[in-house]
């Protein structure tokens, strides 16, 4: 029940920056377009670049603007504010309270998410959708493996901007790791294009690091370019990284409190 309410008022607090959701919801959209055309160039030279369709590109357009915020490729969400408290000594506090700082973070981040999936997911897509031709499916059942990838994708992002932040310990200020990994999540997601369509060595490491469970894999999910079988692969791929990434997590978390405590932090 306490991680609950910690989630419930996570989303409650971002729900309340209504002007700042909008201008994120205008802010999507139009890089949306922006993205959208350029695929339309792009696939016109190449019809079925990456096996993909001009539907199917312009569908991972929008959805890798639907998933920008929630996944908090750009920026660090609520885990920018843990950097701040470890950087200020706030931490200190955060580790008198009787939950588990990791799990506390995750749920507060899960509510934020939960938020900018509805307030900047669903208006970007739906504009999409009236100007453009998608490949959006049909059935109920696709659109729930969606959502339920789209659900692992944030605890994996969280996973990753986790360590960023716990790194901060060491390195005091980690402003500037949490740039690197920002763009790591940008370039190795999807974001910029589509893992499918980078060369053959290099796209198929690219699909085996963590980033591609923020935008490639639920993507993927959503146009049925994963059926069957690999549908399964690409969630237990997600699921995977999810449990690795909070493990190693945990163990960061556990070696800077032993030092913090050391040092008389």
């Amino acid at each position: 029940m306490l991680y609950t309410a910690v989630a419930a008022g996570g989303f409650r607090r971002y729900a309340t920056y209504r002007v700042a959701t909008a201008a994120g919801v205008f802010t999507n959209t139009v890089f949306g377009f922006i993205v959208a055309y350029s695929y339309i160039a792009l696939w016109n030279e190449r019809p079925h670049l990456g096996g993909y369709d001009q539907a199917q590109a312009l569908t991972f357009a929008w959805t890798g603007q639907a998933l920008l915020a929630a996944t908090a490729m750009m920026a660090g969400g609520g885990i920018a504010e843990l950097q701040e408290r470890i950087r200020n000594g706030d931490i200190a506090v955060d580790l008198h309270r009787p939950a588990d700082l990791q799990s506390w973070w995750l749920a507060a981040d899960l509510g934020r998410a939960g938020f900018q999936l509805i307030g900047r997911g669903v208006v970007p897509m739906a504009v999409g959708a009236c100007f453009f031709d998608l490949a959006l499916p049909g059935e109920a059942w696709t659109w729930g493996l969606f959502l339920l990838s789209a659900g692992l994708a944030v605890v994996v992002s969280f996973a990753l901007r986790y360590l960023v932040a716990v790194a901060s310990f060491w390195l005091l200020d980690g402003s500037g790791l949490a740039v690197i990994s920002g763009l790591a999540a940008m370039f190795f997601s999807g974001m910029v294009l589509p893992l499918r369509i980078f060369p053959d060595g290099f796209g198929q490491v690219a699909q085996l690091l963590p980033w591609a469970a923020l935008l490639q894999v639920p993507a993927d999910v959503l146009l049925g370019a994963r059926t069957g079988g690999a549908v399964v692969r690409g969630l237990v791929f997600q699921a995977g990284w999810a449990v690795v990434l909070l493990a190693l997590g945990r163990l960061m978390q556990s070696a800077a409190t032993r030092k913090v405590v050391v040092h008389g932090g």
